[in-house]
């Protein structure tokens, strides 16, 4: 006989539910009672039990569907019975965690607690190499990159790029009358991104058989983590432990920061309605890109850097660059100033007031933008009782090139290290720990790792630049080429911006190389390989690069340093 194990009735009459785990998997075995599927909506989660003894036939759903009420979620073959639970009605059990907390215990060969993109990826990585992984996310799968960082700027970038493309659409012979922006649709098509990755995610761990328990992770030993969410408690048993806690939000001592119209990353995400003015306090990566965004929109962006340049760790000529194009965006930008106090006038405005070349200066807004970095998230982990070691600063978790701690069988990847807070880097850290774990030997190299800004025109660089050269004493030789000597580029509209390699004199190999313009995120990618597999400048002019293509900078470039660009003359 075939049951079906339908929804009947969801918790809290919500519409709409999220299938948040799957305990069994088509071909078991189960009995009446036994808890099929963990489901939740905004607000609680409650399991659903099996009404059927036999073997489950099929399972329509994986963890992070959205279901309904009348969905069928599984088949089962065998014989429908009445559970012993009186308090199971359709399959849910409306009281059974009000009652008592459910405890379980587990075992597992590695578990990971933090489910960003160190997280998620090791975990994947570990299954695919036969380990049993649980993965423990207290918040949403993706981390702060995927739900309120890398993926959600971006999208917000598209948006302002695309406002922009339609106010200037008559330099292209097109016209488009009465241009405006709907900042909520504008939100709305970020979170819809979001939720498909998010999505996608869950599908993958699923596929790969990794089991997500959502809460947050406690590490009561080196073998044993304790999670707990609302009244369900559990206890792992595992092998190994990798941390991947990620970062949180800096916030400094000023002042009136927490009034309300000062708002973080997080906040500015979500904007209901455009402020007119915004202040941004920090001219870091963070700060920078959300001053193009709002810039794009329309909004008059002023941007308060404590040190003497934005984006600091980049080359003077880059900077000079970038710091140009701001100004002829409207951005200005106050560099060498210290925030002092923020004040909220008596027209529900935010006054900012700062120290610049030893003069008290103010500026006002609707909002203020705290964009002043991240700084690693152990909180709660208990490291300090385990004697798990910080960097020498105490800022993130000491770890080697094998992503291991000083307790043996306890690896920390991704932002937790604060080694290099970037997302592709957390993904390779995790793959690397996790190669250990499971028996092979690698080491992480951070020599050629790429860092990409998404302001407009985006900002790329890898390697060596010209001010480590200097420091190191590296003798090295630059080749330039200008974007608006690009014909792809040209057509595009987007002619500001330059490309540079950096090659090493006594061996010509490239080790470097920046690129602000057209598509610079993507075309770090060929400087990156080049660096990573040492090629020479010679190599990469001896690769034929297709036209028109905005790569062919790449190809110049090489040019350039090995004697002279072919499109550009200076």
């Amino acid at each position: 006989m075939k049951i079906e194990i339908k929804i009947d009735k969801l918790p809290n009459d919500s519409i709409n539910g999220k299938i948040t785990r799957l305990h069994k998997k088509v071909g078991d075995d189960v009995k009446a009672g036994d808890i099929l599927f963990d489901i939740e909506d905004n607000k609680s989660g409650m399991p659903i039990k099996s009404t059927a003894s036999g073997k489950i036939e099929d399972i329509k759903v994986k963890e992070g569907d959205i279901v309904k009420v009348g969905d069928i979620l599984a088949i089962i073959n065998g014989e429908k019975e009445e559970t012993d639970n009186k308090a199971v009605k359709n399959g849910f059990e409306y009281f059974g965690n009000l009652l008592k907390p459910k405890k379980r215990e587990i075992e597992s060969d590695i578990t990971i607690i933090g489910g960003g993109p160190g997280g998620y990826v090791a975990a994947i990585q570990a299954a695919k190499m036969g380990a049993k992984v649980v993965l423990l996310e207290k918040d949403t799968v993706g981390g702060t990159c995927l739900n309120r960082g890398c993926i959600p700027t971006k999208s917000l970038v598209r948006s302002a790029e695309v406002y922009k493309n339609l106010k200037q659409a008559k330099e292209f012979g097109c016209y488009a009358e009465n241009v405006n922006i709907d900042i909520k649709k504008v939100i709305a098509r970020k979170n819809n991104i979001v939720n498909q990755l998010v999505k996608g995610i869950h599908y993958l761990l699923s596929k790969h058989n990794v089991q997500v328990i959502s809460g947050a992770g406690k590490i009561q030993d080196k073998e044993t983590v304790y999670v707990k969410k609302g009244m369900e408690e559990t206890i792992i048993k595992t092998k190994n432990i990798i941390i991947a806690t990620g970062s949180k939000t800096s916030k400094l001592p000023i002042p009136g920061i927490d009034i309300e119209n000062v708002i973080y990353s997080d906040e500015a995400l979500e904007l209901k309605e455009l402020p007119n003015k915004l202040i941004i306090v920090g001219g870091g990566v963070i700060g920078m890109e959300f001053a193009f965004i709002f810039a794009n929109f329309g909004v008059d962006v002023t941007v308060i850097e404590y040190l003497d340049e934005v984006l600091a760790n980049l080359d003077e000529d880059i900077i000079k660059e970038i710091s140009k194009i701001a100004s002829n965006k409207g951005i200005k930008i106050h560099t060498g100033a210290k925030v002092e106090e923020i004040i909220k006038s008596e027209d529900e405005q935010c006054i900012v007031s700062f120290i610049k070349d030893n003069e008290k200066k103010y500026v006002t807004a609707e909002k203020v933008l705290m964009a002043v970095g991240r700084v690693p998230n152990f909180d709660g982990l208990d490291i300090e009782k385990l004697g798990i070691e910080l960097n020498d600063n105490g800022r993130g978790i000491k770890v080697n090139d094998k992503m291991e701690t000083n307790i043996p069988g306890i690896y920390a990847i991704g932002d937790v290290t604060n080694k290099i807070q970037l997302a592709h880097v957390a993904s390779h850290q995790g793959i690397i720990a996790v190669k250990n774990i499971m028996g092979e030997t690698c080491e992480m190299d951070y020599e050629c790792v790429p860092s990409a800004m998404f302001t407009d025109p985006e900002i790329a660089v890898v390697g060596i630049n010209e001010k480590t050269a200097e420091k190191e004493g590296i003798e090295i030789e630059v080749g330039k080429f200008p974007f608006v000597a690009n014909g792809k580029a040209l057509t595009l509209g987007e002619s500001e911006g330059f490309i540079k390699i950096i090659k090493e004199k006594a061996t010509g190999k490239v080790i470097g190389g920046a690129i602000i313009g057209a598509h610079a995120t993507d075309l770090i990618a060929e400087i990156t390989l080049a660096i990573k597999n040492g090629l020479t400048a010679e190599q990469i002019i001896e690769t034929i690069h297709a036209h028109p293509t905005t790569a062919e900078v790449i190809h110049e470039a090489a040019l350039a340093v090995e004697g002279g660009a072919i499109h550009f003359a200076e």
